[in-house]
């Protein structure tokens, strides 16, 4: 590998590692924390809010067949 390429991949690397250490520690990492652990817990409530829905319309139309 020429030493150009070895200290540009060096270089990247290091960014990157100190991209991810502000990510974990920086300010306001912990809003981000917190608005991702937010955001799941809303997905998943929509998912199971939905399932219950598809479930309650063909059980109302189950029995709407069942009465005629």
């Amino acid at each position: 590998m020429k030493l150009t390429e070895k200290l540009k991949h060096e270089f990247e690397d290091k960014v990157n590692g100190l991209g991810d250490l502000i990510n974990k520690r920086g300010l306001g990492s912990g809003y981000v924390t917190k608005a991702k652990k937010a955001q799941r817990n809303a997905n998943i409530a929509l998912l199971a809010i939905g399932a219950l829905a598809v479930v309650g319309i063909v059980t109302w139309i189950s029995k709407n067949n069942h009465d005629e």
